[in-house]
């Protein structure tokens, strides 16, 4: 006669193991990123969090949400201090009101024709630990860099040439970018990202500086802006993913090399997925004949950009943190021979090649 096991043992047995199953992380976080849910980085970061889960094997979880969610974008820094939050994954840009370092690192507008040459930067080159002598003091560490890639800029009208941005009512989040556009001649207006569709459909503004094409292009923007400009020459923030300090410096070695582990990963294909899209959205909006997309000539890329290498020096003025960033990135820079691209050179041809895939 075959054995049975006792129904009270059996039951014993399923509670424990649903009891294992349903059991409590050891940390359990909320992050606020800088996009709204239906963006494809939204979904990549909520990715991130779903892999830190599994690496971790269910020690940590956490919670990302869409931007304003919990604080306004420019109010996560000091949400992540106090343990409102977390964490964020943000551009660091939007705290440039609290030291000018977090524009200038954020988003060194015209230095980077290559997002992976930025990522190789902040791992290898030294950006991230200047970032964290930044950071640290505002009770912040950051885990890793991430980038969204080089930003596209919709315009309603033609921009074939720096001299075009004259009087150009651009939409600008404030810090570096803000004022290379000034010093370019436009008209930058500080609005939040929320706001840029209506504003492009209403006229308030005539082009924005916002995110990568194929973004763009799923939100509709090209039907009002449509002149856009790709390649991107000018935009390509940061994504810093950080962490409470004092978290951070609770954490365990093993959870401490997932979650930097984690992140890089993310960033590599965060850029790679969104060159992708962008060049499969390009392609796509080239079929309208409503929609003209602009690539900058080289010439003229190397105008704006030698407008940004002014605003950079003279953010380095501000104090030690820019004056340390402005003298390790350029360093980089020239030691990679990407400074090339004032001439018309490498970085530009690059950027041109890129335009007709």
């Amino acid at each position: 006669m075959m054995s049975r096991t006792p129904l009270k043992t059996l039951t014993a047995a399923v509670l424990a193991a649903s009891a294992f199953s349903v059991q409590a992380a050891e940390y359990e976080w909320t992050f606020q990123t800088s996009e709204t849910a239906g963006e494809p980085q939204f979904e990549m970061k909520e990715q991130w969090a779903e892999n830190v889960e599994k690496m971790s094997d269910g020690r940590i979880s956490i919670e990302i949400l869409p931007v304003g969610a919990v604080v306004q974008a420019n109010q996560t820094l000091q949400a992540v201090k106090s343990g409102i939050l977390q964490g964020h994954l943000t551009d660091p840009s939007y705290f440039t009101g609290q030291n000018p370092a977090f524009g200038m690192i954020g988003n060194l507008v015209g230095a980077w024709s290559d997002p992976y040459n930025f990522l190789d930067y902040m791992n290898n080159g030294g950006g991230e630990e200047i970032y964290n002598k930044l950071a640290e003091p505002y009770g912040v560490h950051l885990i890793g860099a991430a980038a969204t890639g080089l930003e596209s800029l919709p315009s309603s009208k033609p921009i074939h040439s720096v001299e075009d941005m004259q009087g150009l009512k651009l939409r600008a989040p404030e810090g570096m970018v803000y004022n290379v556009f000034e010093k370019a001649g436009a008209t930058p207006v500080n609005l939040p990202g929320s706001e840029v569709y209506t504003s492009l459909e209403k006229g308030v503004i005539d082009a924005a500086d916002y995110t990568v094409f194929a973004t763009n292009q799923s939100q509709g923007l090209h039907e009002f802006a449509n002149y856009p400009l790709y390649p991107g020459f000018h935009s390509l923030p940061m994504v810093a993913v950080s962490i409470n300090n004092e978290i951070w410096n609770s954490l365990p070695g093993d959870l401490k090399a997932i979650l930097s582990t984690s992140v890089d990963a993310m960033a590599y294909k965060m850029v790679g997925q969104l060159k992708t899209r962008d060049l499969e959205a390009v392609r796509e909006a080239r079929k309208d004949p409503n929609i003209h997309v602009i690539d900058l000539p080289a010439e003229e890329r190397a105008k704006f950009r030698a407008i940004a290498k002014k605003e950079w020096k003279d953010w380095a003025d501000k104090n030690e943190i820019t004056q340390e960033f402005y003298n390790s990135v350029v360093s980089y820079l020239e030691n990679h021979n990407l400074l090339k691209a004032e001439d018309g050179g490498s970085a530009d041809q690059q950027a041109s090649t890129d335009s007709q895939s």
